[in-house]
């Protein structure tokens, strides 16, 4: 697993973990930052993951659930929810990855952590925003 992957990884951890407890990814990302519970610390890739998707919260939740047919963000999976969340933001957001790498990137991590059906509609509904990139403004 490359470096990069392995940041994503943990940023979607970091996104899952704040859902659960129910706080600020940003908050718990300062804690981790400050007293690590891991050997390893968090990478700058991580962290900037994890930045990217609060800085653009509001946006990334409006977009899922606007291109997300039948699913309300509130009905998807929670590992889905952060796993899209952190794609969607690579996406739409993240000029230096390439959309085809940030999406097969998020179907990884939903083929390894979340439900057999996960991988094909991450893949959907992060292809779809990819598409409709260029429209928003």
């Amino acid at each position: 697993m490359s470096a990069r992957s392995k940041a994503r990884k943990r940023a979607v951890d970091l996104l899952f973990e704040a859902e659960q407890r129910g706080m600020n990814a940003r908050d718990l990302l300062a804690e981790r930052l400050a007293k690590p519970v891991t050997e390893a610390p968090l990478n700058q890739y991580t962290a900037d993951l994890v930045e990217g998707v609060v800085e653009h919260w509001t946006d990334i939740n409006e977009l899922l659930s606007t291109y997300s047919q039948g699913w309300s963000l509130e009905r998807m999976p929670s590992v889905d929810r952060a796993i899209l969340r952190l794609g969607a933001f690579e996406v739409l957001y993240a000029a230096q990855v390439p959309e085809s790498v940030a999406i097969s990137e998020a179907v990884e991590l939903a083929k390894s952590l979340s439900t057999d059906d996960s991988p094909k509609f991450v893949n959907g509904l992060l292809g779809r925003l990819a598409e409709v990139k260029p429209t928003l403004a």
